[in-house]
């Protein structure tokens, strides 16, 4: 009972802060998501729990397709190179969870932190500079 009261707070706590999240907050709590889902992946494959390891993986996939989509392909070399590497991060784990290994997920772990470290040092002057962009692109 606990659990699902737990689970069932920290789902409306999520849709509360998506509701009034900029996109910058949006695409930082995916990232965040996905280092959740791909440490209860390496739990599962740990475990040898197969059940857990499918759902995890696959929410991980679905995650990484959301980064994927958010990306604007226009704007160059940057976008298309993030989208090429999220697809190599899903192929890593799509190794990960045909040989039981948890390597793969560690690599795709430690790229995720890297792009992540670097999403979150983005000034905020910047941020504000791009949104208000967005939305002049999304009006016009």
């Amino acid at each position: 009972m606990y659990n699902r009261n737990l689970k069932a707070y920290k789902t409306t706590s999520l849709d509360a802060e998506m509701a009034v999240a900029d996109p910058h907050r949006i695409i930082q709590m995916l990232m965040q998501g996905l280092l959740e889902r791909l440490a209860q992946s390496k739990g599962a494959i740990e475990r040898r729990d197969f059940a857990a390891k499918s759902a995890s993986i696959s929410k991980a996939m679905a995650i990484l397709n959301g980064l994927q989509d958010s990306l604007d392909l226009s704007f160059g070399q940057v976008p298309q190179d993030l989208y090429a590497l999220y697809d190599y991060m899903k192929t890593r784990l799509m190794d990960a969870s045909r040989a039981m290994e948890t390597a793969p997920i560690d690599e795709v772990a430690n790229l995720m932190i890297t792009i992540k470290s670097g999403w979150d040092q983005i000034p905020e002057s910047e941020k504000q500079k791009a949104f208000s962009q967005q939305r002049q692109g999304t009006s016009a």
